[in-house]
Order: structure tokens, then sequence, then C-alpha cells
């Protein structure tokens, strides 16, 4: 004990000297007079001794990170020799519970550079930042004439004289991977006799142009047409004929997508077209997604994409780009400090992607140019004027009608090239249609083309054709900034089509599948990560002829069912209902297989002898850590029987961290005890396993276990029948006057109370959390440490619809007012239990059961509140459930959402805007801050979020509507399941220079001084100000990251006899940084057949922009960054790294040869994707 303390003190010592001097340090250089010159203009000879400053203090803070990052490495080294551990405080004042010591100190070291990213300030101003445009418009909604949202639009016929105007019209046909038939069923209605007669009749006229986007029914035609029609495909595309757009799996949804599956989803069509086709997109195509992600361009511009076009974008903001020539423009993320993610952006300027609002301004005219419509089809013109055969006696007459539609929509633009759409759902699908579009719009073409004095010169185009005359007329080439036109950053988020009708339903339609969504994502890479590994393993040991590689296949058809879920209709929740089981029995379907690829991956890799390895499909190895009886059932965990002899688990953690965590298994006997696989006992806690709010489920109990999970690796444990007493946590039912019977088990401790009991607290080493006695919801939260109460308080509102004609639907969110209080028949009936390892609340209301639990250990896991919300609202009509936090954080009309859990946006509740205008896509966090605290919802599905008020923040849970809401489905929302939502309540608190003192305030204070004029720490007041910027804390990541990526427990199968050795797997060699994330490994197909794997995998890389500005104490996980650099030839233990080539995001292109060096660079906020070979 005496050498721990003399260790601790000298350690300390040694820091507290290291910290002092950097501080005078950074004293001496603010107080430097040559700094202080007005507004930070310095006269050049200043700038490079300023430089020369800047430079000696960066190199002096690198030698402060070094010699600090050394005491901690002796510190730590020594602290593991001392003996004796001091007792972590006990679980609360009336509870005699003490946790068992933690073995290791925890540090954060991160490198002050490393903070340098969140402060932003480099890079331009952007010319458009969307949150600055919603302020600045009105949304007046005035009638603009026969365009009806925007306005009249003149010219003079001689504007194209000494410029001629050059029309590109591109026909396409937008093919729904399932929406009101399932995606198989619009194949074989229609989109096989799109393709089939798309090869047809491009052919008999090389001016004919045709565009395609999906690639999930592509290559499910391709699997059916024979050699000869594929060698016809490939000459189309070769000439420029057909061009591969965007060429993803599917056209995703923007807003619920998470990044994981938005890019495996584009590497899967790009790989597929790069295999099959021999060809890779250039240019993106968004016509359809119900508003814009700013995700997106960053996806398609790392993919090497060089263009890209979008739709629906809230009307009020088209008219006013369209007013002031803004339609196109260079998108560069928020973020980005040297314009190095811009990419071209074109925005169609009118209601529809369809041909009536594609021409020009006018539907009325333009529905006449819709050859499908000729009388006597299916379809007509609303407008009543219904489109006439061109003729040679009709034809003057006609393209010129024609011509003035399109002379003023290039109005609206900087260039005299124009886009012209010519399309809509499944169009083209008869050759009758095909005939009718090209024969006509080719008699016009040929009269406009033939008439010099008209100065036009139209023709058939690709989007890429489009773009690429573009340039040529800008006299620049595909990539760059054209000059004269706006850089713009921000989302389009959240999107109305006309009047109050906005797109803010979908955010939470359908839950449950959102939900189940995210596990099969996570289940998703877990299991590529852990093939691959298994894989090169046995290939090193030469056993892969043993290894099940048919479970690539498994793999494949995993990420294709992933990728067609993030379809705009699916993950959205806006298909009909038989579609939606169609999408969720194929989710669940790639689920049961994962945990297969899972179990043989973790079987082969947890051998002490690998040569005993037998892969018996019949007889699995391990068993699944839950089943799910059908699509629209939420899991049921799997008990493990215990008997004489030990049941071996094996534990996987899917992130690339090591991870303390309480792992949760069920078993059918309370004598239990849980060793390590050396023998050495964990600390447990035994409790009851509820059926239902007051009945224990017989027989079967919950023993959570504290256990160390090496990162990426498995962790085998032992369960042994003992007679020795468990920690067991005791419960108290509070029934609030209601007469229900109560169905206990021995030995869980339960104590019923009939009345109502008092407020009531939980607390843990870093929190302490008040609840309300009556309704169980949280009423405070306090951090360890301070004084202060923080009021953070939950209820349950339900929002109703309108009375009048327009009501909420699967899209439309349109609320009857404000939220009225959720009012149950009766009171709740509330269950609190405390143990040594974790403490909860469950309150079992009617529509709703919530549990709030407070984890009781070091680290992650117990820095944040677990929420849980099982809602069922199938009894409700017309109505939606909400979750309302409201604390005393005063955060004005300011929060902050993220985007596709790759970055966040910053919002403002916009008062001017309806109730339903404000609210956002929350696929990962919301957080809403003031100068002293943030707090931060993470959400383990996406939901739609809000806050409606100062400290507010609120989540839609699930909405149950009656009707359709007149936008195509044809049906309302009410195949609501038993949905689990799941989240993590963060309270952190905020350092920043106007409020503290010390080491990062300085250093914040003496950028700002050194003229960064953005050094800013996210304050409300940032949102305003014209380049706003906010990011998580890297707590708030690997919180994220928690809830997100699950510890998969699978039970050894076999009860008898004795298994074989088993050695718990640790795959990494060295601690990541954690500021990156292992976003996937993914073998790649073999090159002769691809339902085998090759010798390669992607290995992609993400390194996540955090802010220091958040309070990083007694955060009890190791955690340094490293300026973005690492070795990865020496991560993966006992693999050797054959080959490491960096490339596109999608693998299309090299980009830099292959060096001899394995060691790597990204920069904050970077994705970047290798190709290597392990083995």
């Amino acid at each position: 004990m005496k050498l721990k303390k003399q260790v601790t003190v000298c350690g300390a010592a040694i820091f507290c000297v290291a910290v002092f001097s950097l501080y005078l340090m950074l004293d001496r250089v603010q107080h430097d007079p040559a700094r202080h010159q007005s507004g930070g203009n310095f006269p050049r000879s200043q700038i490079s001794v300023l430089q020369n400053r800047i430079e000696q203090l960066e190199q002096l803070l690198e030698e402060n990170h070094e010699i600090i990052s050394h005491i901690k490495d002796s510190v730590l080294e020594l602290t593991a020799h001392a003996e004796g551990q001091p007792a972590l405080p006990p679980h609360t004042p009336n509870v005699s519970w003490v946790l068992p010591p933690e073995s290791r100190p925890s540090f954060l070291s991160v490198s002050p550079q490393d903070c340098q990213f969140a402060l932003g300030g480099k890079g331009q101003s952007p010319d458009l930042q969307m949150l600055a445009i919603y302020s600045l418009l009105p949304f007046d909604n005035q009638d603009g004439g026969v365009w009806k949202q925007g306005f009249d639009i003149t010219y003079e016929p001689n504007e194209w004289d000494t410029e001629p105007l050059q029309v590109f019209v591109v026909p396409h046909s937008h093919n729904d991977p399932g929406w009101i038939k399932t995606f198989d069923k619009y194949y074989y209605d229609q989109t096989q006799h799109i393709l089939n007669s798309m090869v047809l009749k491009m052919q008999e006229d090389p001016r004919r142009r045709f565009i395609w986007s999906e690639i999930s029914f592509f290559s499910k035609w391709w699997d059916n047409i024979s050699a000869q029609k594929r060698a016809a495909v490939r000459r189309l595309v070769g000439n420029g004929q057909l061009e591969m757009v965007t060429g993803g799996w599917v056209m995703p949804d923007e807003a619920n997508s998470h990044y994981f599956a938005m890019i495996d989803q584009l590497i899967e069509g790009h790989q597929w077209l790069e295999k099959n086709i021999g060809v890779t997109p250039r240019s993106g195509w968004a016509v359809d997604p119900f508003g814009h992600s700013s995700t997106m361009p960053y996806l398609l511009k790392r993919s090497n994409l060089t263009g890209m076009l979008i739709q629906r974008v809230h009307y009020a903001i088209k008219k006013h780009f369209a007013a002031t020539q803004n339609l196109e423009f260079m998108w560069r993320q928020t973020w980005d400090p040297d314009a190095s993610t811009d990419i071209f952006c074109h925005m169609m300027p009118f209601y529809s992607y369809d041909v009536p609002h594609t021409c020009g301004p006018d539907p009325k005219i333009c529905c006449q140019f819709d050859f499908k419509r000729l009388p006597g089809g299916r379809i007509n013109c609303p407008w009543k004027v219904p489109p006439r055969a061109i003729t040679d006696s009709n034809v003057a007459e006609r393209a010129q009608l024609l011509l003035d539609q399109y002379r003023k929509k290039s109005k609206l633009y900087r260039s005299k090239v124009l886009l012209v759409p010519l399309g809509d759902d499944f169009r083209y699908d008869k050759p009758q249609e095909w005939d009718a579009q090209f024969l006509n719009y080719q008699r016009l073409f040929d009269f406009l083309n033939s008439q010099p004095n008209l100065h036009v010169q139209v023709q058939f185009g690709t989007l890429s054709d489009y773009f690429d005359a573009l340039y040529k007329r800008l006299g620049i080439v595909p990539g760059m900034k054209p000059p004269g036109f706006p850089v713009l950053s921000g989302d389009f988020f959240s999107y109305a089509d006309r009047e109050d009708h906005y797109w803010t339903g979908y955010y939470t339609s359908r839950p449950f599948y959102k939900s189940l969504d995210r596990v099969l994502e996570a289940h998703l890479r877990g299991a590529e990560i852990l093939f691959s590994l298994a894989l090169a393993h046995a290939r090193r040991a030469g056993a892969d002829g043993k290894y099940p590689l048919s479970d690539y296949a498994l793999l494949s058809n995993a990420r294709r069912n992933l990728g067609l879920f993030q379809h705009h209709d699916a993950i959205t929740g806006t298909a009909k209902e038989a579609v939606a089981v169609d999408y969720g029995v194929r989710l669940l379907h790639s689920l049961t297989n994962l945990k297969r690829v899972i179990i043989n991956a973790a079987h082969y890799l947890v051998l002490g002898n690998k040569e005993t390895y037998h892969h018996d499909p019949a007889a699995p190895f391990l068993g699944m850590d839950d089943t799910r009886p059908g699509q629209d059932s939420l899991p049921e965990k799997t008990v493990v029987k215990l008997d004489t002899s030990p049941r071996f688990l094996v534990v996987f953690n899917p992130l690339e961290q090591e991870r303390l965590s309480v792992v949760p298994v069920l078993v059918d006997s309370p004598h239990v005890q849980v060793l390590s696989e050396e023998g050495q006992p964990l600390p447990v806690q035994l409790s009851a396993h509820w059926g239902s709010a007051t009945d224990m489920v017989p027989d079967v109990y919950q023993v959570s276990v504290l256990a160390r999970l090496p990162a990426l690796g498995l962790r085998v444990l032992q369960l042994h029948r003992s007679l020795d007493g468990r920690p067991v946590a005791s419960t108290r039912l509070y029934l609030h006057g209601r007469d229900v019977s109560v169905r206990r088990q021995e030995p869980v401790p339960l104590h019923v109370f009939p009345a109502t009991t008092d407020d009531f607290c939980l607390e843990n080493q870093h929190l302490r959390a008040c609840f309300s006695g009556s309704s169980g919801l949280l009423q405070s939260v306090r951090r360890a440490g301070e004084e202060r109460e923080q009021r953070v308080s939950s209820e349950f509102l339900v929002y109703g619809t309108r009375t009048s004609k327009d009501k909420s639907g699967a899209y439309l969110f349109l609320p009857d007012g404000e939220a009225k209080p959720y009012a149950p028949k009766e009171p709740p009936v509330v269950r609190v239990t405390e143990g040594p390892l974790f403490s909860e609340v469950a309150s079992y209301y009617q529509h709703v059961q919530t549990v709030m639990r407070l984890y009781n250990v070091p680290g992650v896991e117990g820095l944040s509140l677990d929420v849980s919300c099982v809602v069922d609202i199938r009894d409700h009509v017309n109505k939606e459930l909400a979750l309302r936090f409201t604390t005393d954080i005063e955060s004005d009309d300011a929060f902050f959402t993220d985007l596709n859990g790759f970055q966040i946006q910053p919002r403002r509740y916009q008062r001017k805007l309806p109730l339903q205008a404000n609210f956002y896509p929350m696929p990962a966090m919301a957080y809403i801050q003031d100068t002293q605290s943030r707090l931060t919802l993470h959400t383990a599905q996406a939901l739609g979020v809000s806050s409606l008020g100062s400290g507010q923040l609120e989540v839609i849970l699930d909405r149950r509507l009656m009707q359709d809401d007149n936008r195509g489905l044809g049906q309302g929302l009410k195949d609501n399941k038993r949905t689990c939502n799941r989240f993590r309540l963060l309270l952190e608190r905020r350092t920043t220079a106007s409020k503290s003192s010390g080491f990062f305030s300085k250093l914040t204070s003496m950028f700002k001084a050194l003229g960064f004029p953005g050094a800013r720490t996210g304050s409300p007041e940032q949102v305003q100000d014209g380049h706003p910027i906010s990011f998580p804390s890297l707590l708030s990541h690997i919180t994220s990251m928690h809830l997100n990526a699950e510890a998969l427990v699978m039970p050894v199968a076999q009860e008898k006899p004795v298994p074989p050795a088993l050695r718990s797997f640790a795959p990494l060699s060295n601690t990541l940084p954690c500021d990156f994330h292992i976003l996937n490994l993914r073998t790649l197909q073999a090159e002769q057949d691809d339902s085998l794997p090759s010798a390669e995998a992607a290995l992609i890389l993400h390194r996540k922009g955090f802010d220091c500005s958040l309070e990083a104490k007694n955060l009890g996980f190791n955690c340094t960054t490293s300026q973005g650099k690492l070795a990865l030839g020496s991560l993966f233990r006992g693999l050797e790294l054959g080959s490491l080539q960096p490339t596109s995001l999608t693998l299309m292109y090299p980009l830099s040869m292959a060096s001899n060096s394995t060691n790597i660079h990204l920069d904050p906020m970077e994705i970047s994707t290798f190709r290597i070979r392990l083995g």
C-alpha cells in the first residue's frame, strides 16, 4: 500500500509540474504584445513571427503531450505491480453493496491538436448556409400563378442570340424497390418489362438515351437475361446511351438511414456494377427521398462522383433559390476546412419529378408533352388539355410552345445549358410508350435544331451528358468549382411539398422496423468483422478447407436485404402493410443467418486447439443469444440450463474499444456462480425475470455479470451451479391502490406496497437520479461532486390529428395543436430494483412500459441513464405517443440533431413555422445545451425529435393513424406492433471559456486571439453565426457505440460431454485511438464466384470529430488520441498485413500507389477505405 501511495503522489507531482509549465507557457504567449492588434489584422512583417510562435507552441504542446503519456504509462505500470486496491464507494447509503475494485486506473489523454478541429474557424464561410436561410425566409406561400409555388418568369427573345440554349432531355423511370407492391411483384409486373424494352428500343436509334439507378432491380434482371442481351447492355453503357446514375443498391432514404447502411448499399451497388458491367458511376440522382441530408454529398464525393441531383426540397427554399439563381451550387460539409468535400449539386425547381413538373413552370403545358397521356391511354392530364401527336402540320406550333417552357426554366439557372428530365414512376414499361415518347420528341428536336433563328439545340441526354456540357460551357473539368456559382452548407430537412404539409411523420412511422433495421445492421457489422478475422486466421493456419466458406453467401444476402431496406419507402415506414411484412421477413431471415455466421466464426476463434475444429451445420457449437418467433415479434432471450458440469458462454464485443459491461444471462437456477476462463469468480447480480409488471417468470432468473470484454474480441465465461449466496437484487413493488395479483419466487426478495410511495432516488459513483413516487418517471439528475440537482423530468404526451380534410398519415405529421399529457385509465405499477451492479425503476402504464436503469459500474455504462420504452398503442385512434424531457438548461430555441449517425446539424425552433415543421430526424442522437450543461438523448433506432421550448427535448415513440395522407400510399398506419425503443440519457458538464478558467479555456481563448475567428464553444449563440458546427464529446460517441453495438452472449450448445478447451480471443494487438471507428472489415467477393470470399477485404475507418469542452473527469475508460495516425501493420494480433491499398470509399478507384508503409493518417470526420490482405 505504501508503494502505491508513493507512486501515486510521485506521478501526480510530475503531472502537475508538466501541466503548470504548459500553463505558464500559454500565459506567456497570451500576454505577448505582438498579438494585440485590432481585429486580428496583422501587418505582414508580423505574420511570419506569429507563424513561428504558433509552430513553437505546437511543438511544446506535442512535447508536453508525450511527457504526460510517459508519466501515464509509468504510473500504470507501477500501479499494476502495487498490491491492494481502494474500494469504490458503496452502492447507496442504505444498502451495503460494495463493488469489486477496478483493477486498473483509467485515463483520458487527448492531444491538444485534436481539440483544435471542433473549434472550427478554418476555411471560408459558405455563401449559402441553410440555417441562416431558414431564419431569413418569410415562408408566406404566396400564389405564384401557373407556377403556383413560384413566380412569373419572363425573358427577352434575343437573350440566346450570342450563346444558344443547349437542352438535354433525360428519359428516366423511377423504380421503387417496394412501395404499393413488393419488390418481387414490381419486378415481375413492371421492372423486367422496362429493362427488356430498353435494350430493344435504345438500339433502334443511337440518339436515344436512358438513365437507371436502382441496382437491386437491375441485378435481379441481369441474372435472368441471356449472354446476348448482357452484351447489348454493355454496348449501350459503353457508347453512352445508357447511364447508371448513383449506382447504389437502392435510392436510400436520407433521414432515417444510418451511415453504415448508406455506405454498405453504395458499395454493394458499385461492386456489382464493376464486376458485371465494368462501369463506375459519375453522377448522383435522388429524385424521391423526402428531404436531403448533407451526408449524401460527402459519401458521393468520397466515391469519386463529380455531380449530383436532388428534388424533394421545401417549396419555399426552391422558390428562393430560383429567384436568386442558386439552384446549382457546390455543396460543402459544415466542418470542411479546405473545400475538399465540395460536390456540384443541381436542385430541380418545381413540385415533382413527373413530366408535368419538369419541362418548365406551367404543368398544364408540360403535361401536353407527356406522350404516354395521349388520348385513348389509361392516364390523362388533370389540367384537361391532352397531348397531341406531333405531325408535320403541328410541329412548328408545338415546338414553339415547348421551347417557351424550356427558356423560362433556364432563366432560373446561371448557365445556358438546361436539364429536362422525362419520366415518372415505373415508366417505359411497354414498347408503345417508348415509341410515343421517343418518336414524338425526336420530331420536336429535329424541328427546333433546324431553325437557327431559335438559337436552341435540343437532344436526348444522360445526367452526365448534362453535367459534362455544363462544365464544358463553363470551361472547367468535372469536380472543379465553377466560377460564379455559390457554395452551400447545411441540409434540406424538413421537407414540405405544399401548404403546411410537412413530411415529418415518417421520421417515426413503423418504429418496430426502424429498430429491427439497426439490430440487423449491428449484426451485419459484427458478422463481417468476425468472419474476416476467422477466415484470415484459418487461412494462415491452412485450415480454410474446413471453414464454412458458404457463410459468405449469407453475408452477401444480408448486405442486400439491409441495403434494400434503406430504400425511401422501406425504412421510412411508408409502404403498404403487405410490403412492410415482406421487408420484415427479409430482415429477420438475414438476422438469423448472421447469427449463424457469427457463431461459426466465434467457434473457430475460441478453440484452444484449431485442429479439433469441425463445422456441423446441423449441430452448431454455440447457441444463439435470443430468438424471434416471427418478423413482428420482439426477441426472446435464450435460457441457459445449468447442470452439475459447468456451462460455457462466449461473449462477443463488436466495439473496437475494450469495454467493461454488465452482461445479462437468463438461467434456470438461482444457484449460479460465474467464473472467468481462468477460474476466477466474477461479480454478479441475481434478479428476477419478469413476465409482466407483477409476475416473476417461474424457474427463470437473470444473472448479470460484470465482465471486461476485449476490443472486437470474444471472452469465455463459465457458469457453475453453486449453493453459495449470490448478491441478489431486492425489489419493491408499488401497486398504487390497484388490485393485482403478484407472483413471487424464492430466493428473490420482493416487498409489495399497496399504496403510493414518496419520491425516491437511485445513485452510483457518478450520478444520482431521482424519480416521482407516483409516476415512477425521472425528475432530476445530479452529477457526482456537484451541489445542484439538475431538473431532468420525463413525461409522456399524446398528439392528435386535425379534424379538417388533411390529416396525419404515414408521411405527414399534421397535429391538432400542442401535445396533451398522456392520461392512462389507471395509475402505473412501479417496480424499483436495487442491486450491486445496477438499479432500475420500471413503470408499467397501459400503453407504455418504461425502464430507467443506472449501472453501478466504473466507466461508460455508469455515466448515463439507460432508458427503454416498450410501446403498444394498438387501441389508439389517430394518436401519436411522445416522450418529453424538460430541464432547466437554458437552451433557448437551439437544439442539435444528428444526420445519419455521421455528423451533428444545429437546429433552431422556428416560431414562424407550424409545430410539425420543427421536427427533425434523429437516427442516433439529439442534444440541448447552455454554457454549463449538455443533455444528450442517444437512440438505438431512428425517430422524430424536436425541442419545442427552452430546456426541452422530445421524441415521437409511435404513431397510429387511421387514414391515408394523399401521397399515393392509399393506407393509414394501423399495423402497429409492440415495439421497444432504447435510449441513453447523458448529462455532461461544459467547461466553456466564459464560465471557467483552466487549460482548455486558455487554449480556446488563445486560438481566438490568434485570429481564428471561429474558436467556438458550441453555445446557443453560435447557431446564429454563418458557420454553425457542433460535435459530440468522446464520451458521447462511445456511449452511442455501447447503445448500438450490444455484446452478444452465445452459450456453448453441448451440455455434455465437456467441450474442448476454449480461449478468449483478442484480435487487436494495440488499443485503437478512441476517435477511430472501424466502420467495417468487409471481405470482398471472389473474382470467379461471387458467392465465395476472396483473400482481400475492405477496411473502412472513420475518424470522429469531437468536442473537448465537455468535462472529462472520471470517465473510467482508457482513451488516447493520436492526431489521426494509425499503424495498421501491427494492428491485428497474429496476422500479417499482406497488402494495403487506399481506395475511394466504394473501392472503385485506387487512390495512391500502395507504398511499403502501413502507417496511415485520417483527418477528423473523414471516412477512408483500404483494400487489404490479411493472413
